[in-house]
């Protein structure tokens, strides 16, 4: 459940429309949000909370002013893919990051790597016959993986009512070092011999998340996403 699907669901919940200033997410943890509405807004936290519970995709509301939300982090992933290039999107101020040196060290080149890399995960993956599958959120790299994600849009909009590119861009920079672990630690194609399974068509759906994020955070800072670098 992306920052937009839970805001909609809030403003469900609150059984009105809600001032955006009111629906800002703080992303607290891999499918953990908090939020202050019911406080802004002056609604009935308790009544807020009881109703979101009823929502497909919400596992927990804890607190009885700042609410505490916890979502399957899965979804997450898909939500990110299924709002493709909407997912995030906000007017945020162009800013470039130097195109070499081309080594850990410049951040520019760990954003467009990552990106490269997820772009090739899906190809290699499609060749080796390995479908991408629902989602499993369960190592500790992609736990932080669909944490940063979940940032993503908020630090988006942060970036546009500030006018300043650098949260999103800290943002962005986090997003592709927890795809470099996920790409390491959890490959997504089987090793040697070995068949693929439900973990490996899981892995090729968070490249396929980390596509679609990291290139439109590369398109919003004003660069056009390179499958090759």
């Amino acid at each position: 459940m992306t920052p937009a699907e839970l805001g909609a669901a809030l403003a469900c919940a609150a059984g009105r429309p809600l001032a955006p200033g009111d629906l800002v997410l703080s992303v607290r943890g891999a499918g953990r949000y908090a939020t202050a509405v019911a406080l802004k807004a002056g609604l009935d936290a308790e009544q807020i909370a009881r109703r979101l519970r009823e929502i497909d995709g919400v596992l927990d509301v804890q607190g009885d002013g700042m609410l505490v939300i916890t979502v399957d982090p899965a979804r997450v992933v898909t939500g990110a893919i299924g709002e493709g290039a909407a997912f995030g999107r906000a007017d945020v101020p162009r800013m470039g990051w130097d195109d070499r040196p081309r080594t850990w060290q410049n951040p520019g080149f760990v954003v467009r790597y990552a990106y490269a890399r997820a772009v090739w995960t899906e190809r290699w993956a499609a060749e080796a016959g390995v479908r991408a599958g629902e989602p499993r959120v369960e190592a500790e790299a992609e736990q932080c993986f669909a944490e940063h994600l979940a940032d993503l849009p908020g630090r988006a909009a942060q970036a546009e009512r500030e006018q300043d590119p650098r949260p999103f861009a800290f943002c962005l920079e986090r997003l592709a070092a927890a795809y470099h672990d996920v790409h390491e630690r959890c490959p997504a194609l089987p090793m040697g011999d070995s068949k693929p399974g439900a973990a490996h068509a899981s892995r090729v759906t968070l490249a396929r998340a980390a596509r679609v994020a990291l290139g439109n955070g590369l398109t919003m800072l004003g660069e056009t996403p390179r499958e090759r670098i």
